[in-house]
């Protein structure tokens, strides 16, 4: 039996693969991170990577030793029969959090924005729009606590999915306070499950002492049942007068921007570095697992990664669930064009000159050859089959005359061109969105 990709994995296809779907696409892909690219980058961010692999402890830090992903959900990297220390990534902002603390970055004028994406790792059940390797487009913003900031990144989230032709996505938006209001709102919690300690999940009850707001993020029915049950109340009613003025100032750019939300008081993120401002972006049609992301402000991140106080807020959005949300509304992608010619050889001895002339041409368009010799049909049927502008033919008339047979694929017209002036040619005639990449 053939060997196959790991399980909750998927392999990036090529167009015309007979299993391609749109979340499966190479080319969806890109699209997508090119979208991010564009608005990101319109707004002054700039792209960094950073390792797949991190410190363990950097990704403990990161996302909270008492949430499910550092519990049950990490791959840990071994390296020389030894344990590394190391684990895969399961988000982004740690590692962009740490690479901006380590190389400097705190240098550079503030706010500095960066954004990136990539596959990230996390050990879970797979299902459709949830896997085991899956990819994200991650925005951070890091030095400044201002709410025009926090409002600023949350239109680039819903820009990014507007420019990808996403109608169905609703913005829900929460705050979680500063840390005294956190700590009232725990010992709230603390009080309320505690007379119904014999109803929470093993999970829950551990929480319940390490940090009771996790239980209300629970993947636990019975928990989400006795939490409903409760009526318990919203981390929004513990907000104090600071944190309550930053949330109403943050509504307000919104609202001034036309950026339509719903304010959602069960939205809550539970680590101790995070402050105030927290939202989700979701999609109604794809299942009760609707959200394609979300983010928030994290201003105690960079002490607890041992940085200097320093105030960010950042989001991701999973691009394969995006994907399947496109697909879901029947959106496409821009078709791929062909190359802006095909050049083949009638005779085999002409193929090494079809290929220089080719190669010289693609240092301006993308272009293409064939490999073997072909008659004048098939080597115009295979160009229009790889959706080129042009096909140029080179036989032993065009070759002694240093010249090729140049047919216009979409008029029909063919003329005689001489090769050192066949790249001119090919510029003149293209449209205003030349054809240079291939891409």
């Amino acid at each position: 039996m053939a060997l196959q990709r790991p399980k909750g994995t998927q392999d990036h296809l090529p167009d015309g693969s007979p299993k391609l779907k749109l979340d499966t696409s190479a080319r969806a892909f890109r699209h997508v991170t090119d979208t991010a690219a564009r608005v990101l980058e319109r707004s002054g961010a700039a792209f960094m990577a950073t390792p797949v692999f991190e410190e363990a402890e950097l990704v403990k830090r990161g996302v909270g030793g008492s949430t499910d992903i550092v519990r049950k959900e990490m791959f840990t990297v071994y390296y020389f029969g030894d344990h590394g220390g190391y684990v895969l990534r399961p988000e982004g902002t740690a590692g962009m959090v740490r690479a901006y603390l380590e190389n400097g970055l705190k240098q550079l004028p503030a706010p500095f924005k960066l954004w990136t994406h990539g596959p990230m790792f996390r050990a879970e059940r797979q299902q459709r729009g949830r896997l085991r390797q899956f990819h994200q487009v991650d925005y951070e913003v890091l030095g400044s606590a201002d709410p025009l900031v926090d409002a600023e990144a949350i239109w680039l989230m819903a820009q990014v999915v507007q420019e990808l032709g996403l109608k169905g996505v609703q913005v829900k938006l929460g705050s979680i306070g500063d840390p005294e209001d956190r700590d009232t709102y725990n010992a709230y919690l603390r009080d309320l499950f505690t007379a119904h300690l014999d109803r929470l999940s093993d999970d829950s009850k551990d929480r319940l002492n390490r940090n009771p707001m996790r239980i209300l993020d629970s993947k636990s029915q019975e928990d989400q049942e006795l939490i409903a049950e409760l009526t318990v109340r919203p981390m929004l009613d513990f907000l104090g007068a600071e944190a309550a003025a930053h949330f109403s100032a943050v509504r307000g750019h919104l609202d001034a921007w036309g950026v339509e939300y719903q304010v959602d008081p069960s939205i809550v993120r539970g680590l101790d570095y995070y402050r105030r401002t927290a939202w989700e972006l979701h999609h109604a049609h794809i299942g009760a697992k609707s959200a394609l992301g979300g983010g928030g402000r994290y201003d105690g991140l960079a002490k607890e990664l041992g940085g200097q106080d320093t105030p960010g807020i950042g989001w991701a959005f999973g691009i394969e669930r995006v994907l399947i949300a496109m697909e879901e509304e029947g959106l496409s992608i821009p078709a791929a064009e062909g190359p802006v010619v095909y050049i083949a050889a009638l005779d085999a001895e002409y193929v090494p000159l079809v290929a220089s002339t080719t190669l010289g041409l693609r240092q301006t368009f993308w272009a293409d050859f064939g490999y073997k010799p072909q008659k004048p049909g098939n080597a115009f049927r295979e160009g229009e089959r790889r959706g080129a502008a042009y096909v140029a033919l080179i036989g032993s008339d065009e070759a002694a005359a240093g010249t090729v047979a140049l047919k216009n694929m979409a008029t029909g017209e063919q003329q005689n061109v001489a090769i050192n002036e066949l790249a001119t040619v090919l510029g003149a005639g293209l449209s205003v969105s030349e054809r240079t990449t291939g891409q």
